[in-house]
């Protein structure tokens, strides 16, 4: 569907409109009276967001990131499906699945009863999808833009049999000072550590990022927060059907070796992922759905 189309048919006057964006991607803008946000319909994926009154972005977005059929964008909310990291039947599928990089659907805008503007995008099973997981579903995100950001990731099975689905918000949140960020909300929990052969350690005190960190959090409850004292705010995490949560940063070596890294954004980004990962997996029963939710607000410090 072109541009023009998709305008007249789900534009918003002087708060929504599809432009043609990086790569010949439709993108969606939104400037309403509560915040600004970009979307992009390929990956299904949030690229930007910043609440009205606050100088800089939520989000964190390479200048270097690929816009390319094939290929996942370095920013802002990828979606992880249907499942989070390695493939985990081991027959060489992409990791964090197939829908990061493909096109997605509009199914609805609409200005909701607070005056927050709501997209729902939508995906369904293809021949093509069904070749690499032969699964049938509807998958649906729900991106509400106010005071507030919120994800709602919708997993329909609309086949005969149960099927497992890992997944993850994986947020890139933009921070001022890696060296002055604290996350707030894991302290006392486990976690797998990814860079230590998945070794199984505990998390003592406020998470500090001084070199690659790549965990998932096991029995995750209540709020996270992200206090980044450079940039003076916290950033409020709240999920709802999620039980673990993945803290990501590529540090310096990997950072440089990255193609759609710049050799510094090391220190200016961090991941803060609301993920069904590890054993938190989801068995969606036919004719059933699961639903995934994570909520950022932002705070001055």
């Amino acid at each position: 569907m072109s541009v023009e189309q998709l305008n007249t048919d789900y534009g918003i006057t002087s708060q929504l409109r599809f432009v043609e964006g990086k790569g010949g991607f439709p993108f969606i803008e939104i400037r309403s009276a509560k915040a600004s946000a970009l979307i992009s319909i390929y990956a299904g994926q949030v690229l930007s967001f910043r609440p009205a009154g606050e100088a800089d972005d939520l989000m964190f977005l390479s200048e270097k990131a690929y816009y390319q059929a094939g290929k996942a964008i370095k920013g802002g909310v990828p979606i992880c499906w249907p499942w989070f990291g390695a493939d985990p039947e081991g027959l060489g599928r992409p990791a964090h699945g197939f829908v990061r990089n493909r096109l997605w659907s509009v199914v609805a805008t609409e200005i909701t009863a607070d005056g927050d503007i709501k997209v729902t995008l939508g995906l369904m099973d293809t021949p093509e999808t069904r070749a690499i997981w032969p699964k049938s579903f509807i998958l649906r995100l729900e991106i509400t833009v106010g005071n507030s950001l919120n994800l709602e990731l919708i997993t329909r099975n609309v086949g005969t049999q149960t099927f497992p689905v890992t997944q993850a918000f994986h947020t890139y949140f933009k921070v001022g000072d890696i060296s002055q960020v604290n996350v707030l909300g894991l302290e006392g929990i486990d976690y797998i550590d990814k860079t230590s052969n998945s070794a199984q350690k505990h998390q003592t005190g406020a998470v500090m990022i001084d070199t690659e960190v790549d965990r998932i959090y096991l029995g995750v409850q209540g709020k996270l927060v992200i206090d980044d004292a450079a940039m003076k705010r916290r950033i409020l995490i709240a999920s709802i059907g999620s039980k673990t949560a993945v803290v990501w940063n590529p540090w310096e070596k990997i950072s440089a070796e990255m193609g759609d890294l710049q050799d510094d954004d090391y220190r200016h980004l961090l991941c803060v992922e609301t993920s069904n990962a590890a054993t938190d997996v989801v068995e969606v029963a036919p004719q059933s759905e699961f639903r995934l939710v994570a909520n950022y607000r932002v705070e001055q410090a």
